[in-house]
């Protein structure tokens, strides 16, 4: 690969940066002056009369099962290292989907083994991606002096461009990272086309494809690339316990590949020493919990549809989604930012503007009764809006 750029000085921060994010380490002069408020009076959720709808978490988790599990985890083992849990969750994990110990890293939720893997593809080359995704962990080496993400196009339609993805893929490129479905869209890729893009791709260059939502998705296995793996396709498959497990808090995820694949990314982390017990009580706890998982999704389903209702009753669109959150068209000239200022000001968390994508406001499936705040402030906000803009 032709790529150098920095490779030395970033190699160099890379290794510093990667036992920092590995440890966990966050100092409070780093912190900014609302983590500092936030610091000097404590509350393990939103504060009361927030509606929080900004991050996709399930608000409905954990699950009975996993809390009971949480309590005994930590009465009984929260003064010793976790690793029999580890190794309880990652046999578990294998024997769902066909894999060994060794096809699995877990991480502290999903982002971790994310960023390590976008680590270790950028210190050979760049990393490819559509222009609208979920690109935080992507977007890591970044900081570390490693290149930018090669970013394709999405459809007029939003969705991913996987024929423009695969044209783009050159002899620089070192990773294909997809979101399916797609993080802030919502939108689910046909999985015959994606199955098709994976295996031809991986022939050029590794494939991540991140999962996040997948057990959102009507048809999860139909949907899911993990397959691809034990078929030797170089495919690597991100998952989290955070969204349909309700544990965004507890933060448990995991990566999936071929060994030597998995080997590589945890050069840059130090896998299951980093899972809290409590987490992976949760997580084991919560895997086979489809009466959870039901009553989740039909929640989720529930508060979709007043948002969607909402939207409409508005003369506003959004793009139909197969997650637990809404890509709302707020119109030609709308303004997400002061969209979600106006929210705010009502005591309403939501999200701003992506990238170049200034008319577009992403809203979490939280709550019914602050979804219903949201769809009440709906009027409201986009008044303010028009008037900021």
């Amino acid at each position: 690969m032709s790529y150098n750029h920095s490779r030395r000085l970033f190699l160099g921060r890379t290794l510093a940066a990667s036992a920092v994010s590995a440890a966990g380490i966050l100092t409070y002069s780093g912190a900014t002056h609302a983590d500092k408020v936030a610091v000097e009076k404590l509350y393990y959720g939103p504060k009361p009369g927030i509606a929080k709808l900004n991050a996709n978490e399930n608000p409905f988790g954990p699950s009975p099962d996993a809390i009971k599990a949480m309590t005994e985890a930590i009465s009984t083992g929260g003064a010793y290292y976790a690793y029999p849990a580890a190794m309880k969750l990652l046999d578990m994990l294998g024997e769902y989907y066909g894999l060994e110990r060794e096809n699995i890293s877990l991480s502290a939720g999903s982002s971790p083994v994310l960023s390590f893997a976008a680590m270790a593809a950028a210190s050979k080359g760049t990393i490819l991606g559509p222009d609208l995704f979920w690109d935080t962990t992507s977007s890591v080496p970044l900081k570390q002096g490693g290149p930018e993400i090669k970013r394709v196009p999405n459809t007029a339609d939003l969705d991913i461009d996987l024929d423009a993805l695969y044209q783009a893929i050159d002899e620089d490129v070192a990773m294909v990272h997809v979101c399916n479905p797609n993080n802030p869209t919502g939108k689910t890729l046909d999985p015959i086309k994606l199955k098709e893009f994976c295996i031809k791709a991986s022939k050029k260059t590794l494939v991540l494809v991140d999962e996040a939502y997948n057990e959102l998705i009507d048809d999860p296995v139909k949907n899911s690339m993990v397959p691809l793996i034990k078929q030797g396709h170089n495919v690597i498959v991100a998952r989290t316990f955070s969204k349909i497990y309700g544990l965004a808090g507890l933060r448990v995820g995991y990566m999936l590949g071929a060994p030597e694949k998995i080997e590589w990314i945890n050069r840059y982390g130090l896998g299951t020493y980093t899972i809290n017990q409590a987490g992976l009580a949760a997580a084991i706890a919560s895997f086979n919990d489809q009466s959870f998982i039901k009553f989740s999704r039909d929640k989720i389903s529930e508060a979709k549809g007043i948002i969607l209702d909402a939207v409409k009753a508005n003369g506003l669109s959004a793009l139909p989604s197969s997650t637990n959150f809404v890509f709302v068209d707020l119109g030609k000239n709308g303004d997400a930012n002061a969209f979600r200022m106006a929210m705010a000001k009502e005591n309403i968390l939501i999200r701003g503007q992506y990238r170049t994508y200034q008319n577009w406001s992403r809203v979490s499936a939280g709550r019914i009764a602050d979804v219903k705040r949201y769809a009440d402030a709906i009027p409201k906000a986009l008044e303010f809006m028009q008037r900021s803009t």
